[in-house]
Parts: structure tokens; C-alpha cells; sequence
């Protein structure tokens, strides 16, 4: 087969450089894109990879190194054979083949298709090189007995059985009648072809409605259908029956290179968790170029009178793709850019909605989230992660009648949404509902057994109730749970300190001072608490600590001013106070307690001779 040359590309006939120069350029271009991938600069589309650029940069390495492994191993699998003598191989070689593919296979799923493509350049030599090759079954079993262990090391890291995915993620798998599902499937394959023809509607995510499904023959889309399937026959037609050779390694070649790659994703062996998913399309890009590369050749040499003008389309074909892509990778560098961009292209898809509001609302423009949130639960009922952020910002904005309703509605639906339940007991707290926000906090630890944040409402619940010695408990499972609960540890030592425990919230202040040493918060309280003990040094040192941290806050230098005025240090103590109220004019009991201490001072003043 052409692939198995080591120079098969000089068989299309087109203007071609020098190979060195090919292979520097080509060098180039991909190091420049994995560099820039650690920046989020350069990322290929993948609905995984939406919490920040550098999720994105790592996804789009994993696409970059699996399309590297991916080609390696069939170039290391053409150099097995050796050359002029077609009726032997190289085992090293082979092996070395199928430990890159391993490889590829660990970066994206369909690096393992690769056996497939180099199945295809077995069965090649033998019809075009040498009929009775000999040594191919050593090759099949090779191959085969490589290609069953990376299933299974991938079957056993997916947890021995396939992911779990629910309509929304792949409506037409969950179609009841056979025919519908296939003709919708078939539809995915038409919007996967034409975005390798014209990659111009882009979407980190097609789910969700995004592509509305066909429920009948004379829906007008089943066009696209006849007009993808004419095209694949005669592609196929050509790569079996043409009079010409070359065109027939050539076009089997490029069909390979299209589809093979593409298998794992087209439902076909088993349901996959996604619509489209452009990222599937890297590999099976090759083989359009390669299509591209060899119609346009063929073009040139047939119709030669108008090869300038053949030339110009094709520059600007090229310039086209380069600014499409340029203006991807724009997008990819910012969420807002990348999820405003979206709402062009799927309009009806409610995650894209969500992600925007989301988005919004993580810049504090809580107003305008709450616009989003609302379409995508109107797109789709049944979003509860919609309803549970719109719910939250309907709780900070004291709006609790219909962040309850949205909230109850979520676990209604989703019974086990542990955060929701959580949200929901909040709100119920802030209505005084206590025992149903008591409920409310149990179901969410009922569904999800480590859930410090939980633990640590279910404290505060407990602490409003009075239920001192529950809300100690609920704090110390937060800080078993996530040691370094800021907010637990500090609301422990605040509950002892009220309630007199000055000892053992000194303890419990100490351990979480061990834990982290550099919490400000933690370091007040502490204080506070020493002050009250006396340990006046002590107390100091833990309040300048806390203040070199956070020399800003008003409340730091009030109690320290507090600390000072005990103590007798009285000048330290006016100058804190003045600090604190100048930070903070309206701080409850420190412009009395400043005033106290300007009438102590001029007492003072007037009993001095």
C-alpha cells in the first residue's frame, strides 16, 4: 500500500519542498502549538475542559500527543518491513508499534485504532506486493494479541463496565425506534463531515437539545444523509475499482485515515457521551487532507489551463482555515469569549445558558446570571444544577420563597443532589425552619458521606438552635473531614470563647494554628481568647501576627486596642483605635471605647504634676 512506502506522500501529484524542509516546518508548527498549549493558547474543542485554560491546555496536549503516538506508531509499523523484501518483517519493529499506540490509546481513546489502520496496510501488501505473504499471520497475532490487552488494561481502568450517560448527553442513543436512532446517528456523521469541510459552527458542547432530533422520513435534514452516503460511495468505488493503481492506494489510504480513527465515536460498538465532540475529528483530519491534497493534484493535472486559478482557491481555502483557527484559539483564551461564542451555534442548548450565567455570575454580575440561569431551566425542566445556582443567588439576594421553591424542585427530581439538599437546608436556616433545614443538612451527608461544608452548616444550624455540644460535634466532623476548615476551626474557638470554655477553646485554637499557621482569622480569635486568659504578651504577638497578614482589618486593630487598654499600654491603644475607626468609622463599640479611653487619658493627665 502507498502507506507502507516511506515516502508515500510523494506519490500525489503536487508541488512539493524539500523533504527537510517538510519535516522542519511540520516540527515547528506542532512544537509551537504544544507550547502554547500550557497557556491555554492552543487547545482543541472539548466540552471537558471549560473550567479554565489550563484544563484546556491539558486537554488539548492529551489530542496533540495522541495524534503524535497515533502517527508514530504506523510510520514504526511501515519500517518493519524490510525494504525489497516483501515476504519479511521486523518483530522489534512491530512490537515498538504496538507499545506506541499503548501510548496514543492512553492519551485519547482512539489512539488504539491505529491497529486498524496498519490491518488495512497488511492486507494491502498482500494484494498489491505479495499475494502469499507468509509471516502475516505473525503479524495478525501480534497485533491482535496487543490490541486485546490494551482493551482490557482500558476495560479495567474504566471500572470493568461502560460509563454511565443520560439522555441529555446523547439523546439519539436513547431512541426507541431502530430506524430513527440510525438515521440520527447517521445525521451526526453528516455535522461531523461538514465541520472538517467548514469548521465554522463551533461548540465546546452539542448536548442538550443542541441538535434537534429527526422524528420522521420527511424531515428535510435526511437530504444531508443521501448527499454524505453518495460521497462515501464513491470514494469507496474509487478506492476498489479504479483503473488507476495510485488513486486506488491513495484514496484507500485517505478513506482509512477519515473513518478508522472516527470508529470509537460513532455509536456504533458502544454509546458514547456526546453528540459531537470536535476533538474526535483531529485524527480523522489527516485523511481530508490527504483527500484535499490528492483532488487538488488531480485537478491541476487535469485541468492544467486553469491551474493558477485552481492555486488561488486553494490559498485561500488554507488562508481560511488559519483565521478560523486563530480566532478558535482567541476564544479558548477567555470563558466568556468562549461561552458567549457558543450561544450563536447552539442557541437551544441549555448548558451553554448555564455556563454563561455562570460565568456571569462568578464575576459578580449576578444580575444578568440570573437571565441565563432562567433559559436553561426553560430549555430544559429538568436542569437541576441550573435551578441550584439560581437558587443560590436567589438566597444572597433574601429572595428565600422561590430559592426554596427551585431548590425543593432540584431534589425532587435529583434526589440524591447532595449540594442542592445542602443549599436547600440553608435557606431553610435563614427562614428558621430548623427542622427542616436539619433534615434538609442530613440528606445532603446521607448522599455524600465526606461532606465537610455540610458539617460545618449543620454547626451553624446547631449554634443558632443553642445545641452547643451538636454544633461542636457537626464543626469537628467538618475539620476531621477537611483539616484545613478555616471556618470551623475559627466558629469552635468563637462558640468556647462565648460560652466561657476559655481553656479548651485555647486548645482547639493552638491545634488549628498547627494546621494553618498562617490564617489570620484563626490567629484573632486565638488572641481574643488569650486576652481574656490575661496572656497579655501572648495575646499581642497572635494580634500583630494576624495584622501583618492583614494590616487592613478594622476589627484586628480595634481588639487589639481592647488588648492594649487592659493592659494599661494606653498610648498603643489610641493609636489603634484611631487605625480601626479610620478604617472603619461606623465599628460597633470602638468609637465608645475610644472615647473611654481619651477621658482615662486626660484624667490621667490632670492627676500628673
Amino acid at each position: 500500500m502507498a502507506l507502507c512506502e516511506v515516502y508515500w506522500d510523494h506519490q500525489i501529484p503536487l508541488p512539493k519542498p524539500f523533504l527537510i524542509h517538510a519535516k522542519v516546518t511540520v516540527a515547528l508548527v506542532a512544537l509551537l502549538c504544544f507550547i502554547n498549549s500550557y497557556d491555554g493558547e492552543f487547545v482543541f474543542d472539548d466540552s471537558e475542559a471549560i473550567v479554565n485554560n489550563k484544563v484546556a491546555g491539558i486537554v488539548g496536549r492529551a489530542d496533540l500527543l495522541c495524534a503524535v503516538f497515533f502517527q508514530l506508531s504506523f510510520i514504526t509499523y511501515c519500517k518493519a518491513f524490510s525494504r525489497g523484501r516483501h515476504d519479511r518483517f521486523s518483530v522489534q519493529w512491530v512490537v515498538v508499534s504496538i507499545l506506541l499506540c499503548a501510548a496514543a490509546m492512553l492519551c485519547k481513546e482512539q489512539g488504539i485504532t491505529v491497529l486498524v489502520q496498519s490491518l488495512f496496510c497488511c492486507f494491502d501488501r498482500i494484494t498489491v506486493k505479495n499475494p502469499l505473504a507468509v509471516r502475516l499471520l505473525t503479524r495478525l497475532a501480534l497485533m491482535g494479541l496487543g490490541g486485546l490487552a490494551m482493551l482490557y488494561a482500558r476495560w479495567r481502568i474504566m471500572g470493568t463496565g461502560p460509563p454511565a450517560f443520560t439522555e441529555v448527553d446523547n439523546p439519539a442513543s436513547f431512541e426507541e425506534n431502530v430506524f430513527l436512532r440510525i438515521v440520527n446517528y447517521n445525521y451526526y456523521y453528516c455535522l461531523n463531515a461538514w465541520l472538517l469541510l467548514c469548521p465554522w459552527w463551533l461548540c465546546f458542547d452539542w448536548s442538550m437539545g443542541c441538535v434537534p432530533l429527526i422524528k420522521s422520513a420527511t424531515d428535510w435534514r435526511m437530504g444531508w444523509l443521501l448527499l454524505l452516503w453518495c460521497f462515501l460511495i464513491g470514494l469507496i468505488k474509487q478506492a476498489l475499482y479504479s483503473p488507476d493503481r495510485q488513486r486506488r492506494r491513495t484514496t484507500t489510504l485517505a478513506l482509512v485515515l477519515l473513518v478508522v480513527p472516527f470508529l470509537p465515536a460513532c455509536n456504533v460498538f458502544f454509546r458514547v457521551g456526546f453528540v459531537i465532540a470536535e476533538r474526535v475529528l483531529y485524527l480523522s483530519s489527516a485523511g481530508y487532507c490527504l483527500l484535499l491534497a490528492f483532488a487538488f493534484g488531480h485537478c491541476c493535472y487535469r485541468w492544467s489551463k486553469y491551474r493558477n486559478l485552481l492555486r488561488v482557491c486553494m490559498l485561500v481555502l488554507l488562508c481560511f482555515y488559519m483565521a478560523r483557527s486563530a480566532l478558535r484559539s482567541h476564544q479558548w483564551q477567555s470563558e466568556k469569549r468562549l461561552f458567549t461564542s457558543a450561544l450563536s451555534v447552539c442557541p437551544l442548548n441549555a448548558k451553554v445558558h448555564y455556563n454563561v450565567g455562570k460565568n456571569l455570575a462568578d464575576r459578580g454580575n449576578t444580575t444578568a446570571a440570573i437571565g441565563y440561569y432562567r433559559e436553561a431551566v426553560r430549555l430544559h425542566p429538568t436542569y437541576v444544577h441550573a435551578m441550584n445556582n439560581l437558587g443560590n443567588i436567589m438566597k444572597e439576594r433574601n429572595e428565600l420563597i422561590e430559592a426554596e421553591q427551585l431548590l425543593t424542585a432540584a431534589v425532587a427530581i435529583q434526589p440524591d443532589f447532595a449540594a442542592a439538599w445542602m443549599n436547600l437546608g440553608i435557606v431553610r436556616n435563614s427562614m428558621r425552619k430548623y427542622e427542616d433545614a436539619e433534615y434538609s443538612y442530613l440528606n445532603a451527608i446521607r448522599f455524600r458521606k465526606k461532606y465537610p461544608d455540610c458539617y460545618y452548616n449543620l454547626g451553624r444550624l446547631y449554634a443558632d438552635q443553642n445545641r452547643h455540644v451538636d454544633a461542636l460535634n457537626a464543626w469537628r466532623n467538618a475539620t476531621m473531614l477537611k483539616p484545613d476548615h478555616s471556618l470551623a476551626w475559627n466558629n469552635m474557638v468563637i462558640l468556647l470563647d462565648n460560652t466561657g470554655n476559655l481553656g479548651q477553646a485555647e486548645l482547639i485554637g493552638r491545634e488549628a494554628l498547627r494546621l494553618l499557621p498562617k490564617d489570620p482569622t484563626i490567629m484573632f480569635s486565638l488572641a481574643n481568647v488569650l486576652g481574656k486568659l490575661q496572656k497579655y504578651k501572648e495575646s499581642e504577638g497572635f494580634f500583630l501576627r494576624a495584622l501583618q497578614i492583614n494590616p487592613n482589618a478594622a476589627s484586628f486593630h480595634g481588639n487589639l486596642a481592647v488588648l492594649y487598654h487592659r493592659w494599661g499600654k494606653l498610648e498603643l491603644a489610641e493609636k489603634h483605635y484611631e487605625l480601626s475607626l479610620n478604617l472603619d468609622p461606623e465599628a460597633p463599640g470602638t468609637r465608645d471605647n475610644y472615647n473611654m479611653l481619651r477621658r482615662k487619658m486626660d484624667q490621667l493627665k490632670q492627676l500628673t504634676p
